[in-house]
């Protein structure tokens, strides 16, 4: 049995936060907390032991959800996963982010992803297939690609 994921959720709408929220409970994993803004994320992802940060690109001040991805990227103590509805709006290299799961998701897209991050990063490389839904980053699609 892997530890299960300690997550982070960066998103300014409230209603997709709490859904967001139930759903990585409902699959084994805790929620450490949620931010609605970019500073509110960067002093989050400072004061708390994250394994995943789901971020959110456009925040309520702004579309700065790539600023707080690249901040959590530079400490190294947290993985980033992209969720947003316009996946064109993430930089060619993903702002230090391990991938993006596009908005809409589903209930079972979300907790297949949840098990294969939580693969990435307590046993790396994932042995479960990437899920539909799920792109990785440029720089994450050779570390984790499946041994031939």
């Amino acid at each position: 049995m892997i530890e299960p994921l300690k997550v982070l959720i960066i998103e300014d709408e409230a209603l997709l936060a709490m859904e967001l929220e139930s759903l990585v409970e409902d699959a084994g994993h805790s929620v450490v907390g949620w931010a609605t803004s970019s500073a509110e994320a960067m002093a989050m992802a400072d004061a708390t032991e994250a394994d995943i940060v789901f971020v959110d690109i456009h925040l309520s001040d702004g579309p700065s959800g790539i600023d707080v991805a690249k901040y959590i990227g530079e400490r190294k103590n947290s993985t980033v996963v992209f969720m947003t509805a316009n996946p064109k709006r993430i930089p060619d290299h993903f702002a230090g982010a391990i991938g993006v799961i596009a908005k809409p998701y589903t209930m079972n897209g979300l907790t297949s992803a949840l098990r294969y991050l939580q693969e990435g990063v307590r046993r790396p490389p994932p042995v479960s297939a990437r899920p539909a839904g799920f792109t990785l980053s440029p720089a994450f699609e050779t570390a984790w690609a499946p041994a031939a």
